[in-house]
């Protein structure tokens, strides 16, 4: 132990001494002060989340985080992750279809939309690839949409721009104050600036290990 660490270890345990002995002669009352703003206390703290969320019966999301806070006292009701989030997305037929990840997240769970934030990033089986620092995703109906500088990349195709709209799947998508290349065929130059991808691939089945959060 160095010498400086171990005076300030000496002082620490003769300060803590001092006091014992002093509470031995006098009596204190200790109270903690009241908690008013009730917002600020989650309902629940989980670390070291490795779970599945079901909607309506039906398994969705696979959720991957280092702390998941739940506040349902805050208006709007929220899940908050602010380690990071991994989420990987299954479709009916429990395959799947993407995977999401950034470094900060909130979930508002009554109105089922995210906001994403912090080098978000996008990875589909199919090749496509997106990222940005914000994305907003509204599953009720299903759209994602970021106004900040976004980047999608796929095996014949590259944009960026600074404003961004999607289907949830990334099949629909549009870029503007863009910039890129891409490898067009004929029907997509006659049907305009709106850029149509494969669809995802389906064929893979995760195995759905873990347990299993209800999402009503």
């Amino acid at each position: 132990m160095r010498p400086g660490l171990y005076t300030v270890f000496i002082w620490v345990a003769l300060s803590v001494t001092g006091h014992a002995m002093q509470s031995c002669s006098e009596e204190h009352e200790h109270t903690a002060p009241a908690i008013h703003d009730r917002d600020s206390v989650p309902v629940m703290t989980t670390y070291g989340v490795n779970t599945l969320i079901s909607d309506s019966g039906v398994i969705k999301y696979r959720i991957v985080t280092e702390e998941w806070e739940v506040n349902t006292n805050r208006r709007p009701s929220r899940w908050t992750f602010d380690k990071g989030i991994l989420l990987t997305q299954f479709d009916l037929k429990k395959h799947v279809v993407g995977y999401v990840q950034c470094d900060t997240a909130v979930y508002y769970d009554q109105d089922r939309r995210w906001e994403l934030r912090g080098r978000v990033r996008i990875l589909t089986a199919q090749g496509l690839s997106f990222y940005s620092n914000e994305l907003y995703w509204d599953e009720r109906n299903h759209q994602m949409w970021s106004h900040s500088y976004s980047h999608l990349r796929t095996p014949d195709k590259e944009l960026e721009g600074n404003w961004f709209r999607s289907d949830e799947e990334m099949t629909d998508y549009e870029i503007r104050q863009t910039k890129g290349w891409g490898i067009f065929s004929d029907k997509e130059l006659m049907a305009g600036a709106g850029g149509r991808l494969a669809p995802i691939d389906t064929t893979h089945t995760d195995n759905l290990n873990g347990p299993v959060v209800t999402q009503r």
